[in-house]
């Protein structure tokens, strides 16, 4: 796998890279944000471990520029934890959002887990609900006329949701299959991820009560 690294903290950037060259990967580093926005263009990696704080371009502006071309998985290293910047990171497309200092063995398996969702066989090759079309083998979505740019979990949340329209998906089954190698997920991290799909649906097209939530019990996507 091609990992794009992009850290200015020279100790952590060594380490990591270190490490995910030791499992095998392909492992290119930047320590600027200008640079790492080169290098992933340059190089279109499969997974972007990205700082925050960088310096010349920080780690928000990066974060924008790559999901406006790219649904490659991102994930965010930063000395933040803040809930504002965790809710900020994944609204912006993140994966994934790690506060400094981290075990680079709980970083590899969320990074695992990332590759195990994108991996697993589609439920169905199109899935239409509604006004919702979904076509997993090009991982797009239309709302009506319009395309819909998702995340990579976004969109496996709104899979899920599609693949049994009407039926309620408790938090813990949506934990289960968006973060199925992590015990720190909690519905609080649902409630998040089916926020920013419910923003993203609305802006699409009027269609506020797609994904409905029923007390004490779940979600579920309407027809």
């Amino acid at each position: 796998m091609r990992v794009l690294l992009i850290e200015d903290d020279i100790p952590v950037q060594e380490l990591l890279g270190a490490y995910f060259k030791a499992k095998g990967h392909a492992v290119s580093t930047a320590a600027d944000g200008v640079e790492g926005l080169k290098a992933f263009n340059a190089g279109l990696p499969e997974l972007v471990l990205l700082d925050v704080g960088l310096p010349e371009l920080d780690g928000w502006a990066v974060l924008e520029a790559i999901r406006a071309s790219s649904a490659v998985p991102v994930v965010l290293l930063t000395a933040l934890d803040d809930t504002e910047d965790v809710v900020r990171g994944l609204a912006m497309g993140a994966d994934d959002y790690l506060t400094k200092p981290f075990d680079v063995r709980e970083l590899d398996a969320r990074v695992q887990a990332i590759l195990r969702r994108l991996e697993t066989p589609a439920m169905c090759a199109k899935l239409d609900v509604g006004d919702i079309h979904i076509d997993d083998r090009s991982k797009t979505v239309t709302v009506g006329e319009s395309s819909l740019s998702l995340s990579p979990k976004e969109y496996t949340l709104l899979k899920l949701l599609a693949s049994e329209p009407g039926r309620v998906f408790s938090s813990d089954e949506i934990i289960a299959h968006l973060w199925p190698d992590s015990d720190r997920a909690a519905a609080n991290d649902v409630k998040q991820y089916i926020h920013l799909l419910r923003s993203k649906l609305y802006r699409s097209a009027d269609i506020r009560d797609s994904i409905e939530n029923i007390k004490g019990f779940g979600y579920r996507l309407n027809g």
